[in-house]
């Protein structure tokens, strides 16, 4: 039944990509394009419900960054993420990592923590799930779910938590692990948590999607609401200065920050023994490609710019969990086409189970971001966020909220 499933959502992904063809998948596209009215009906009524105070948000006492978007994944935002979380490290804040963890499984038995104060357990109902308490990983990947864990494995004196509750979790982060600074993962929906900054990821090759609302397509709000944003990041850029997508973006914000920065790759890096290999490595090499993402397109099209020779990439829908089936099958694929070596996305390869038979080396792309335009911006926006190292009036923080639209 699991296999079903997950073919059912590869073809979901197809239909509303458009990458599904035929009459069951055109029909397909008319019932979610109804479904899509009703989900835009939702969206305005719940931000009207914040807007007015009929749903309250929580105030923790601690600066509150959020990093997200208004589109279903594919703008690079883990790496932003991480960047981020670095440099106020860096700066010396104590900072904290919340996701929601998609698609992460139940713990079998909950964790066990000791209060700070006075060396209590920690009730069930209270803990969330601490991928990381900044030294190593304490959960394994299909428990804390592929971003997380791969933001606790990058990332050094951070800490990543992780509930559907992300209150909790930020109460949690707050008394128990010291944190000074809170990074809401994926938090421009999410708003139960006031918000102090919200820093909104445009992809510069897709800034809107597919141009309709979900579940038709991969809009999660209308291209309007980036009014609520901060600081706008336009990403994957290949170039600077992308002057139609700034206009098209000032028409709905005119007073957002706006930073343009690449996700470049940096080197290749082996799976399973950790040896990297420079990215000249690729020039010319015959390999096969692996991906569970959202835009599998823009991960291709990074390998053929360092000179790859694809012969063949094998996609999965985003998050995807690789059964060592599915590996072993892509394995043979390979040794039949002469595959020199596969290479997979960072976020892949912490899913990525080992081949019953290692015939070919498998390799992830390391990718970084750089900042190409507005790094003044980025400058200040560091330094607003590392002055505020008290923690800040509750009130205070009430009326920095953006409205909602």
């Amino acid at each position: 039944m699991s296999e079903r499933l997950k073919e059912f959502e590869q073809w979901g992904e197809d239909v509303i990509f458009g990458r599904a063809k035929g009459l069951r998948a055109s029909l397909m596209r008319v019932f979610l394009r109804g479904l899509s009215w009703l989900f835009r009906g939702l969206v305005a009524l719940r931000l009207n419900l914040f807007k007015r105070g009929w749903k309250e948000q929580a105030h923790l006492g601690t600066m509150v960054i959020s990093i997200g978007n208004i589109t279903m994944g594919g703008t690079g935002k883990t790496p932003v993420v991480e960047l981020f979380a670095r440099t106020l490290r860096d700066r010396g804040r104590k900072v904290s990592i919340l996701s929601r963890g998609y698609k992460s499984k139940p713990l079998d038995e909950p964790q066990e923590w000791r209060k700070r104060e006075n060396n209590e357990l920690v009730g069930e109902e209270e803990m969330p799930k601490v991928v990381s308490c900044g030294q190593g990983v304490k959960l394994e990947v299909q428990y804390a779910g592929d971003e997380p864990y791969m933001l606790a494995k990058n990332l050094d004196n951070v800490s990543v938590v992780v509930d559907k509750d992300r209150v909790k979790g930020g109460k949690f982060a707050i008394q128990e692990l010291g944190a000074d600074i809170l990074l809401l993962d994926d938090g421009m929906q999410f708003l139960k948590i006031a918000h102090s900054i919200d820093i909104v990821l445009v992809d510069s090759n897709s800034p809107f999607g597919t141009g309709a609302m979900m579940p038709r397509g991969t809009l999660r709000e209308p291209p309007r609401n980036l009014c609520r944003a901060d600081y706008i990041f336009i990403t994957k850029c290949r170039k600077a200065h992308n002057d139609e997508l700034i206009k098209k973006i000032k028409k709905h914000n005119k007073v957002a920050e706006i930073i343009e920065c690449t996700h470049g790759p940096v080197h290749l890096e082996n799976v399973f023994n950790g040896e990297t290999k420079p990215l000249s490595f690729l020039k010319d090499k015959y390999i096969a490609a692996i991906s569970g993402i959202a835009v599998p397109e823009s991960f291709e099209e990074k390998l053929t710019d360092l000179g790859a020779n694809v012969l063949f990439h094998r996609t999965f829908s985003d998050h995807y969990s690789f059964s060592q089936s599915d590996i072993d099958r892509f394995m043979t694929r390979c040794m039949r086409r002469d595959a020199e070596i596969i290479v997979t996305t960072e976020k892949d390869a912490v899913r990525f189970p080992k081949p019953s038979e290692m015939d070919v080396d498998v390799y992830f792309l390391r990718i970084e971001v750089d900042i190409l335009s507005g790094a003044d911006v980025w400058d200040k926006l560091v330094s607003r966020t590392c002055g505020e190292r008290e923690p800040v009036d509750p009130l205070l923080i009430y009326e920095r909220q953006r409205k909602f639209t």
